[in-house]
């Protein structure tokens, strides 16, 4: 089944990798004023998708850090293009813009985000770092999607603060995007163990933020775990939970 989900990839469009395909682009194109990822990152979050739906993964999909809700729009979008509308999805964020990072937190060209984050404007009309998106500014973005509204669940604060969630039972799609070492700590914690084997757990800051980084190399460290985690662009890493 998988073989023939990937006939057919290839297109003509050069802003976009050749092995993209028509549909893989028209879902890039119908988020991309959502979302501040790669188009890499968000091919391979479709394709995470695909894999889970026919490979009959279960659990529910989970993300932490939205910004704007672009990345779970193109999970919505997608499951619906599948005639899947069975798996939850959960929205973790303080809706109020970047929690404030620690020390160990630098970018990989080691600038301080303490500093970075005090040269700009909590600002939710600008794409900054501070990632300023409201409550109702998601909502209604995830709502535009069609994905049934019983079953997208928006959980506001700091992850250290809403985490653990009691509603959430298995995981088949973990996606951690709060920068910091803190957080990632945090949820690694509390969400790895509800993550089926199988499910697809993503980094999306592993190589960008050096406290991502930390926190996800001692959760691996302290944990023992068997976690190859493969490089979806310069930032980005992917891994299957064995």
């Amino acid at each position: 089944m998988i073989n023939e989900v990937y006939q057919g990839r290839g297109n003509m469009d050069k802003r976009y990798p050749s092995d993209f395909s028509v549909d893989e682009i028209a879902q890039i194109e119908k988020v991309r004023l959502y979302t501040m990822t790669s188009s890499e990152r968000l091919v391979s979050l479709s394709r995470a998708i695909e894999y889970i739906h026919y490979n009959n993964i279960e659990g529910d999909m989970v993300e932490c850090g939205v910004w704007k809700g672009g990345s779970m729009m193109l999970a919505a979008n997608k499951l619906k293009s599948l005639n899947n509308t069975s798996k939850s999805l959960f929205l973790f964020d303080t809706f109020e813009g970047m929690s404030h990072p620690t020390d160990v937190d630098v970018t990989y060209e080691h600038n301080s985000a303490k500093e970075l984050l005090e040269n700009q404007e909590r600002n939710p009309e600008v794409a900054n770092i501070w990632c300023y998106s409201t409550l109702e500014e998601v909502r209604a973005n995830l709502h535009s999607t069609g994905y049934p509204s019983e079953k997208i669940h928006f959980i506001k604060g700091k992850v250290e603060q809403t985490l653990p969630y009691g509603k959430i039972n298995t995981i088949s799609l973990l996606r951690l995007d709060t920068d910091w070492y803190e957080s990632t700590k945090h949820e690694l914690e509390i969400l790895y163990d509800r993550l089926v084997s199988g499910g697809v757990l993503i980094i999306d800051d592993y190589g960008h933020w050096s406290g991502a980084r930390k926190a996800v190399d001692e959760f691996i460290a302290n944990r023992k775990l068997k976690l190859f985690l493969n490089r979806v662009d310069y930032t980005c890493r992917l891994a299957i939970k064995m």
